[in-house]
């Protein structure tokens, strides 16, 4: 299926400090390059922030080793909000985020040394593949999977992001969204069980996994950074699931998002509406990130999980002589020069800022 999707551009991270967040995520897990950070109104959101515009701070950063990057964003002008309760695996929402290693064992004993409040042992999924999980030092759940793609070497261990689980109600329902709309129509895995990783304290955890990928990957312009991505949706059976943002606002504390890079955002726009899936918020046209530019929209999973869709217009390279990576004039489902993105290595940053 032709999903018009390069893979996942970023998980939108709630926080409530940008720059500490980002220098545990540089320094640890290698998302080291900066491509843009910004402050301002998000004036297009307020279907999701109370009516109210709210003043917010957002980076970007990436990891060259190959993988979707973290949008690490801020409100400016109220404190974000925890949870009222704490968030099982299987809630509705953005349960954890997925990122890769080709180095699994380097990758745990990395971690292990850094004591966190949550770290697993070395385990086998259902698909046979090596993974653990983690805690980040403010309470989100990450998980690491053995994953051979590479697209260029740095000292880091870790790549970037490889996917998301997705807490689910009604699987078929979701499948429906994430196979005919995102494009995720190959089943890898789909298994209901106990999983230990997923177990509660009090037993409960009978969950349905169904791990997803695309059958169709499209690269367009920055899809080789990307590589390849997968959806996990899980369904708790034994428990009622709670919304992760239930009287919360979009911004606060947790995974706000997934977003997918776009080939043709108006392409996937009658899509959407054929499917009845339609866009909640549509930049409709250009839209500035700091120096970063391009067009942004919304839709919203059958349980109300918000799927952000980017459609880059341009990117900066070397932003003291005004040089950008211009994407506008260009065939969308033509690679970039593999050069040329790695070029992005000059937004390296190097030091706690």
């Amino acid at each position: 299926m032709d999903s018009g999707l390069n893979g996942i551009q970023q998980i939108g991270l709630g926080v409530a400090d940008t720059q500490v967040v980002f220098n545990w995520y540089r320094k640890n897990l290698g998302f080291d390059i900066l491509v843009f950070e910004d402050e301002s109104p998000a004036t297009l959101m307020t279907r999701y922030t109370g009516g109210t515009v709210e003043h917010r701070r957002a980076l970007l950063s990436m990891n060259m080793r190959g993988g979707g990057g973290l949008e690490i964003w801020q409100f400016k002008n109220r404190k974000p909000q925890e949870p009222a309760i704490e968030i099982e695996w299987g809630d509705l929402g953005v349960n954890a985020m997925k990122i890769r290693t080709n180095d699994i064992q380097k990758a745990h004993t990395t971690l292990k040394k850094l004591q966190l409040p949550f770290l697993t042992a070395l385990m086998q999924t259902p698909e046979s593949r090596q993974h653990f999980l983690f805690r980040d030092p403010w309470g989100n759940r990450v998980e690491v999977l053995s994953d051979g793609y590479v697209f260029c070497e740095t000292k880091s261990r870790f790549g970037g992001v490889l996917g998301a689980i997705i807490g689910v109600s009604h699987m078929e329902k979701s499948l429906h969204f994430y196979k005919k709309l995102l494009g995720y129509d190959q089943v890898l895995s789909d298994r209901t069980g106990s999983f230990k990783p997923f177990m509660t304290a009090t037993g409960k955890g009978t969950i349905r996994r169904v791990v997803l990928k695309q059958s169709s990957q499209k690269v367009g312009g920055f899809g080789a950074l990307l590589g390849p991505t997968e959806i996990e949706l899980i369904q708790i059976l034994d428990r009622p699931p709670q919304k992760i943002f239930e009287n919360r606002l979009w911004g606060d504390l947790g995974y706000i998002h997934v977003c997918f890079d776009v080939q043709d955002m108006d392409a996937l726009l009658q899509r959407a509406k054929s499917l009845d899936y339609c866009f909640t918020v549509d930049s409709a046209d250009s839209f500035d990130m700091g120096k970063a530019a391009g067009r942004f929209s919304y839709a919203e999973d059958p349980d109300g999980t918000l799927i952000e869709f980017v459609q880059t217009h341009k990117v900066p390279l070397l932003k003291r002589l005004g040089w950008f990576i211009d994407l506008r004039n260009r065939d969308p489902k033509k690679p970039l020069p593999r050069w040329l993105v790695k070029a992005m290595r000059w937004h390296r940053v190097r030091k706690d800022r």
